[in-house]
This record gives structure tokens, sequence and C-alpha cells, in this order.
């Protein structure tokens, strides 16, 4: 059984037991959230669409590898460096249960 859920802007597909990271979300490691997104969810080959819940673990907060923004103009004496981490949360696909 897996479902297709959206969060954080973003499409996941996950099964029972998977760790995915996913956009930061505002609850402390160690709770449970409850994504109702559900955008299909397949079991014993029967498809649903947008019908169902995915229960989730917070297991930790983190900042990903950093990218570099470079901007350059030729001739024009114009550089730019920035850097970026995205932050994120890891979360524990407890279960996937129907409404």
């Amino acid at each position: 059984m897996y479902a297709v859920i959206k969060t954080g802007g973003k499409q996941y597909k996950v099964e029972k037991g998977s760790r995915i990271r996913v956009e930061k979300l505002p609850l402390e490691p160690g709770k449970e959230v409850e994504l109702k997104a559900v955008l299909l969810r397949k079991e014993d080959g029967s498809i649903e669409l947008e019908k169902g819940k995915v229960i989730a673990q917070i297991l930790s907060h983190g900042k990903g590898k950093k990218l570099i923004v470079f901007k350059f103009r030729a001739k024009k004496n114009y550089k730019r460096w920035k850097g970026h981490r995205q932050p994120y949360t890891e979360i524990l696909i407890k279960d996937i249960k129907e409404v």
C-alpha cells in the first residue's frame, strides 16, 4: 500500500515505515501529525483519489546542503555570491488510513 501526499507545495510517494524529508513543519520532534492532503491511495490493486489520511511522526529538524547562488555579468565587474540552506523536517510514516 502506498499514498501520494502533498505538503509544502511538493508531492511525495510514501509507504508505511518510510522516512522522508519535507518542508519545515512547526511542530516539535516526537509529536504526531495527520496529513490530510492525500492525492492518491493504492491498496490491493484498487486506487482511490483524494480519500484517506496519513499519520506521521516528527523525527527531527535540520538544514539541507548549502546551495550557492552566483550572479555574474560579463564585462561589467559584477559578481554576487549567496549561500542558502533550506530547512526541513524529517518524518516517519506510521500509517495510511482511509477516511
